[in-house]
């Protein structure tokens, strides 16, 4: 049963990624993926992904000390993005491939791993020519 008390999540506001050398890592999403660096304090840099932030951090303690989620980056075209990127020299674990196929639209992932050894991915929602 639903009350008006219930507490609903809005749009992601900042997704948090660790690094054990942060300033390799701000190289990565900075130079090589091309991504807005915001600002960068002691222990932590901000970037802007879409709208939604993305904070690099050193863990705070050895709890939080592990690789981060998947994080999906949408692109209009997948593979001139993996071209690009493995031209940068980012490696990818798997090339541009088909996932499924939805209603109006397929779906298309790329793997990679940034410096830190975290995973994240390429992703691009095919539409039929017209």
């Amino acid at each position: 049963m639903r009350t008006t008390d219930d507490v609903r999540l809005g749009p992601i506001g900042q997704i948090a990624v660790n690094a054990r050398d942060l300033e390799r890592a701000v190289r990565f999403y900075r130079d090589t993926l091309g991504m807005k660096l915001l600002f960068q304090v002691p222990q932590m840099a901000f970037f802007d992904c879409g709208g939604v932030r993305l904070m690099l951090g050193l863990a705070s303690e050895p709890a939080f000390d592990h690789p981060a989620s998947v994080i999906y980056y949408r692109v209009p075209d997948i593979r001139a993005a993996h071209r690009a990127l493995a031209g940068r020299d980012v490696e990818f674990t798997s090339p541009p491939h088909f996932v499924a196929k939805l209603p109006d639209h397929e779906l298309w992932l790329a793997f990679f791993r940034d410096p830190e050894g975290n995973t994240l991915a390429l992703m691009s929602e095919v539409r039929p020519a017209a």
